[in-house]
């Protein structure tokens, strides 16, 4: 499958898709525009203190991560390839009058668009699957960190890519192969949706994340994997403590979801 191919399956799929989780109780836009951080105690860990930093968000969809780190006192810039989304990214600035930046490409091309160093670099949840290039995505993370500047990564454990939706049976390779090509029908953020939508991936192994970034010449300085989703956004799931979801089959702990960070 073409560049071209994957870029215009998916984008068509993220700007349908962005109206249907704009609604969603998944994202919960009333709550953030209350207050609410959209931020994870497994991304806020990693990030620390950001005041008065320069972050540049990679992936952001419509951005409430992006604007709840302007709301901790970031200067960010937010990146997504979905026009609807990045459209809604900017009504939610001016609704919450922070600070953002947002630029609306496929990271690939971002270089087109974007000249500046950062003090981090931050994608999480859900990304890097849709890259067809693990080499090209850490060129990229690196361009744009300043000498000592940190790439924080969190994700889905590529373990759990494996499976089929009920987890009963391994039906994709763990390792990176060909392009996964899936109709699916609704989203994770709206699971009863009757909406199609056609999709192209790729399962991207551990050791190919952090292979790609050490040719980078990152230095990984944290890694690790957990037993939850910070999220309810697989079938199945169940929320064991406050904000941890675990699947109820298999009932044995398995990875989940993992982290990174890494400096230039």
């Amino acid at each position: 499958m073409t560049d071209h191919n994957y870029l215009q399956k998916n984008k068509a799929a993220w700007n349908r898709k962005t109206a249907l989780h704009f609604s969603s109780g998944f994202y919960d836009v009333p709550s953030f525009l209350a207050g609410k951080s959209s931020l994870n105690e497994i991304e806020l860990s990693l990030l620390g203190k950001v005041a008065g930093k320069k972050i540049l968000h990679l992936q952001c969809h419509f951005g409430l991560d992006t604007l709840s780190l302007a709301r901790m006192g970031a200067e960010v810039t937010g990146v997504d390839f979905s026009e609807a989304a990045i459209t809604q990214a900017n009504k939610l600035a001016k609704q919450t009058g922070e600070q953002a930046r947002f630029i609306c490409c496929d990271i690939y091309s971002l270089p087109e668009y974007l000249d500046e160093r950062f003090d981090y670099v931050f994608t999480s949840y859900g990304t890097i699957g849709w890259l067809p290039d693990l080499d090209k995505w850490a060129s990229i993370v690196s361009r744009y960190l300043a000498p000592g500047g940190q790439f924080i990564f969190t994700d889905f454990h590529p373990f759990i890519w494996m499976f089929d939706n009920e987890r009963r049976e391994i039906v994709f390779d763990y390792f990176r192969g060909e392009a996964v090509v899936e109709k699916e029908t609704g989203t994770y953020a709206d699971k009863n949706n009757e909406e199609t939508f056609e999709t192209v991936s790729w399962n991207q192994g551990l050791a190919e994340v952090f292979n790609a970034l050490w040719k980078q010449g990152l230095k990984i300085t944290s890694f690790n994997e957990y037993d939850y989703s910070p999220y309810d956004c697989f079938s199945g799931m169940t929320e064991t403590s406050p904000g941890k979801f675990r699947f109820k089959h298999p009932s044995k702990r398995i990875p989940l979801v993992y982290s990174l960070s890494a400096i230039k």
